[in-house]
């Protein structure tokens, strides 16, 4: 009687979810790659909207900066949907209010920054990136020559250094960029920072592998040193320490990601949900570059080889 009770209420609440879903809302869940139009220029972000039991609309939400935010809830109405969020980096006090609505297969809306700011975005659903077969993997090549920037471009006034095999930024600056895209692949880097200092390695120029000191710190391991910023946490803590050389092995396939920090994998085949903040733009179906984060303080790379997937 117990395991049969026990089997309708499963059944009922599957039933429940559906016939929540009958209001509409079913066609708002999901994840979305949003593009905002801001002060003449796109800023990515990115929504995730979920049915939390049998009514409640729930989610995540990353702007153009930080790391991904939980939504308490997301209010839904006749193809509307709203929610406010906290600010986190923010200097204001307000809350970040966003409101949208369906228009045929976007979601359209504005947002309203904590500062008082109001922008247009538009949003499209992600895609999930899933490949039809196992990766074939080719030869290894150097992103890095040891002596040049060749094959790099500062996304803004450039303080980067290339000496000695280093590629050097030794003070806050531009970020950089690689000149070539890429899709899955197996990347090889090395890096090395000082005390207090912090920088990011961009996969597809989207997905932020964390780098910092972070001795001491107390916050979620997804933004810790090998965290996917503000979504995936490294099993344990393998950084070797400020001053010392460390290297990442990370590969991307699809949204599929490991991690393996100074040969210990920390993050094994887990998927990254969207875009982290910082990413260039939240076109997800598109291969991106590389990007190295440099306006956080000074770092340093060397070794640099990456293997493209067929």
């Amino acid at each position: 009687m117990n395991r049969l009770l026990s089997t309708l209420l499963v059944w009922a609440s599957a039933v429940m979810a559906v016939h929540a879903a009958d209001d509409g809302s079913k066609a708002v869940l999901g994840r979305w790659d949003i593009t905002v139009h801001q002060d003449g220029h796109d800023t990515p972000s990115w929504l995730e909207i979920q049915l939390s039991g049998s009514r409640t609309l729930v989610g995540r939400f990353v702007g153009g900066g930080g790391s991904a935010r939980p939504i308490s809830r997301v209010n839904y109405d006749n193809g509307k949907i709203s929610f406010s969020i906290p600010p986190q980096w923010e200097g204001e006090d307000r809350d970040l209010t966003v409101e949208g609505s369906l228009q045929g297969d976007s979601l359209v809306g504005s947002l309203v920054q904590p500062n008082g700011k109001e922008y247009k975005w538009v949003g499209r659903k992600a895609p999930s990136l899933a490949r039809s077969g196992a990766p074939v993997w080719g030869k290894t090549i150097k992103l890095f020559n040891g002596t040049d920037m060749k094959g790099w471009h500062a996304m803004g006034a450039n303080q980067w250094v290339a000496e000695g095999g280093v590629l050097r930024s030794p003070h806050s600056g531009a970020n950089i960029v690689t000149d070539e895209k890429f899709r899955d692949f197996k990347l090889h880097i090395e890096f090395k920072f000082p005390k207090g200092s912090n920088s990011g390695v961009y996969l597809r120029g989207r997905y932020e592998v964390q780098i910092e000191d972070d001795e001491g710190d107390i916050r979620p391991g997804y933004d810790h040193l090998s965290g996917v910023y503000g979504f995936l946490s490294p099993s344990e803590r393998a950084g070797l320490g400020v001053d010392q050389w460390q290297s990442y092995d990370i590969t991307l396939v699809g949204r599929m990601v490991t991690v393996v920090l100074n040969g210990k994998t920390v993050i094994c085949n887990q998927e990254i949900p969207g875009i982290t903040g910082g990413a260039l733009d939240s076109n997800e179906g598109e291969p991106g570059p590389i990007y190295l984060q440099g306006d956080h303080g000074p770092i340093e790379y060397r070794n640099i080889q990456i293997t493209t997937a067929k």
